[in-house]
């Protein structure tokens, strides 16, 4: 159990380092995977609590990185936007939202949700250590191990489902594999699953971004060059996310 918790506590705290500098990166807008890198920091942290819930100040610190999770989820819908309008010829379009993104970096860098996650989070490994101490973490390997596999067979559960989601499968494949990647000394994946939700989430992200892009297009006028092919690259995408996760299914379900 000691050893479970040091690692906890080192993963912490290497996020924290990890989310300060993504921090200062953003303020001085270094480069332009900043905030994504922030992004994924923070859906990291977030995959190593979900099986701590319960504990003393995990419900705290959940709230504080969905807050920032939150705040960032359209910006960064716009800065996979940009980039695929410049790639495809609408400069113009793309530079309108880098515009606005540019300012919205110094303003998350500096604003209040991410102070408050690192209040929070600078505490956390503190609260850890007076759980362990009063004896709240026994049986926590244990607890982890149920949640890591209720996970894995609400996936399971999902891609038997005809009329599946794919909104919904793409989240829970990203907590499947993130989860796997917080606790890897506790991972019990099918050898093949993380090829083969890797390749899936991929495949679905594809889809997602045409579905939010046509989305947009409805409001955004500078959107509506790029409509027919956004509908056509969808289709393809459906099909091919089809065919991804039949052989996530195939692979790490159907025996």
């Amino acid at each position: 159990m000691s050893a479970l918790v040091d690692r906890l506590v080192v993963q912490i705290l290497s996020l924290e380092v990890s989310l300060l500098a993504c921090q200062a990166r953003m303020a001085a807008a270094t480069d332009a995977e900043a905030l994504h890198d922030l992004r994924i920091t923070v859906r990291r942290l977030r995959s190593l609590l979900r099986p701590l819930r319960g504990l003393p100040g995990v419900e705290q610190l959940e709230a504080a990185a969905g807050a920032v999770g939150q705040l960032t989820t359209p910006m960064r819908d716009r800065e996979v936007l940009a980039a695929y309008l410049h790639q495809h010829g609408q400069h113009v379009a793309a530079e309108r939202r880098t515009a606005q993104l540019r300012r919205e970096y110094a303003a998350v860098a500096g604003g209040p949700q991410l102070a408050q996650l690192f209040l929070v989070l600078d505490a956390f490994p503190r609260f850890l250590r007076a759980c362990q101490r009063q004896g709240l973490l026994r049986g926590l390997r244990v607890r982890i191990e149920k949640r890591l596999a209720k996970q894995w067979k609400a996936l399971g559960k999902a891609l038997q489902d005809p009329a599946h989601d794919r909104h919904r499968l793409r989240l829970l494949i990203k907590r499947v594999r993130y989860a796997a990647d917080a606790y890897p000394e506790l991972d019990r994946l099918p050898a093949l699953a993380m090829k083969r939700l890797k390749a899936a989430q991929g495949a679905l992200g594809d889809w997602h971004d045409c579905w939010q892009w046509l989305a947009q297009a409805e409001q955004q006028a500078d959107l509506l060059p790029c409509v027919a092919v956004w509908r056509r690259t969808m289709l393809k995408a459906e099909t091919a996310a089809d065919q991804v996760l039949d052989r996530l299914y195939d692979d790490c379900w159907r025996k």
